[in-house]
């Protein structure tokens, strides 16, 4: 209910003051002037990258080797049978000496709890949870369960479908070493990328999230966890009292609740966690659907504590004010349109203003794709034409799937009734389909030897005759 109000009272009062503010001035000059901060920031992130990446070539990072931390790996599993063990194998070939594996089947209704079974009998580093068919949904109950068997100073958090090079860990934990630092995320990259557009799209945004995430950690902002490829602290996960079971973002509200409780989060960039990308539509909209109101939904609950906590930094808190701007945007834009529309309609306002706001929205756009073509010739090494190409048709990705979504967000928190709909994502796609590949393969090569059989067989016959 809180959340409802909260954001009504938003919604309400940005949508009266844009009415109210285009009776006496142009309102375009608030959009411009919310680009403008938004460009700034970006500005800001970027140089302090640079800046950060100088002073590192002067005065090398120094690593402590004798830091080596025992590690719980935690790898939930719902319906994960045609990848979990692949996941599970290449996790074991980390070149780490001290952590467990505790692989969890969260309710599975097809063979995962039998495939975990396998494993723990045939890895002795390798523990099973099986939980009860009537346990609580959810990731974050997932972790909690398996936190309570845990044995490790850390936790490393990776999805059903994740794959890691065997230094994973070597590269991450230096980061993870201060004491203020209590998690660090690896980078993420889509490992089916070239299937279809879709895919190449969602790997592009990721190259983008990067860049975002590499910024923000230069200036100690609030980086945010991606559920995947997450490590953190016991200390710090004692500290703010686990998961939270009533989200359905559980990496994005733990990020938050780390930040508030004065924990700084790190990105590592060299440490990369390869994971399947979505290959329909259908499924990326319910994906990218949870997300959006799991970080809608956190921002709302946590806004008193972000305002007035003592104990987060005030970089953090103003960085995480300026990047709730990207959710904002779509909402304001909306509602100016609509304004203007409505006064065109109604009160004979001239259509100039329209055209100013729709040209702003344009500049809007432009400045998304500027940044994802940035991103992919830094991270992704991207020739021009291509990384111009490339980031002409996520900008269109980005507006086609989050655009229409934040605004379906909020409408849903302000009158729908919340639920716990984890929207799950369907991983083994792509082995799917490279099995019903191969199946109609081998059928057409059948049909083809069947063909030429019969084919000899006629010619035998006109040859005795």
């Amino acid at each position: 209910m809180k959340e409802r109000i909260l954001l009504f009272v938003i919604v309400f009062g940005l949508g009266v003051f844009i009415y109210i503010f285009q009776s006496y001035f142009n309102t375009v000059w608030g959009l411009a002037l919310l680009c403008a901060l938004m460009a700034l920031y970006c500005l800001f992130l970027n140089l302090s990258y640079k800046l950060t990446k100088r002073k590192l070539l002067k005065y090398p990072e120094v690593i402590n080797p004798d830091y080596k931390p025992f590690i719980t790996v935690m790898i939930p599993a719902h319906n994960e049978e045609s990848v979990i063990t692949n996941t599970v194998e290449n996790i074991l070939h980390m070149d780490y000496d001290s952590f467990e594996v505790i692989v969890i089947d969260d309710r599975s209704t097809d063979n995962t709890a039998s495939v975990i079974k396998d494993l723990e009998q045939k890895y002795k580093n390798v523990t099973a949870l099986i939980r009860n068919k009537d346990a609580f949904p959810g990731k974050s109950a997932v972790l909690n369960d398996a936190f309570k068997i845990a044995k490790g100073d850390a936790v490393l958090v990776f999805d059903a479908d994740a794959t890691v090079e065997p230094d994973f860990l070597k590269i991450m934990l230096p980061k993870l070493e201060p004491k203020d630092v209590g998690a660090v995320q690896a980078r993420k990259i889509i490992r089916n990328k070239n299937v279809n557009l879709l895919t190449r799209c969602q790997n592009n945004e990721y190259t983008m999230d990067a860049h975002l995430q590499v910024g923000r950690d230069a200036v100690k902002g609030a980086v945010e966890l991606r559920g995947n490829g997450e490590l953190i602290k016991r200390e710090a996960l004692e500290d703010i009292g686990g998961w939270n079971n009533y989200t359905i973002v559980d990496d994005l509200d733990m990020s938050t609740r780390l930040h508030i409780k004065g924990w700084d989060i790190r990105f590592c960039l060299d440490a990369v966690v390869y994971e399947e990308g979505i290959i329909y539509i259908k499924p990326l909209y319910r994906q990218r659907r949870r997300w959006l109101e799991g970080t809608i939904r956190r921002y709302l609950e946590y806004f008193g504590d972000v305002l007035f906590s003592k104990e987060m930094s005030l970089r953090a808190s103003l960085d995480m004010m300026a990047y709730v701007s990207e959710f904002i945007m779509p909402g304001w834009f909306f509602m100016e349109i609509s304004i203007r529309c409505f006064k065109i309609l109604f009160k004979d306002a001239p259509t100039q203003m329209l055209y100013s706001s729709i040209f702003m929205g344009c500049l809007i756009g432009l400045g998304f794709f500027l940044g994802i073509r940035y991103a992919l010739r830094r991270y992704d090494f991207m020739p021009r034409f291509d990384a111009m190409f490339e980031a002409l048709i996520t900008s269109v990705y980005l507006f086609i799937i989050w655009f229409p979504l934040v605004l379906y967000i909020g409408f849903k928190i302000m009158f729908i009734k919340k639920d716990m709909d984890w929207g799950k994502t369907a991983h083994g796609l792509v082995l799917e389909e490279e099995a019903s590949i191969k199946s109609f393969i081998k059928k057409e090569l059948e049909k083809t030897k069947e063909y030429r059989d019969k084919l000899k067989g006629i010619l035998s016959e006109k040859g005795e005759k």
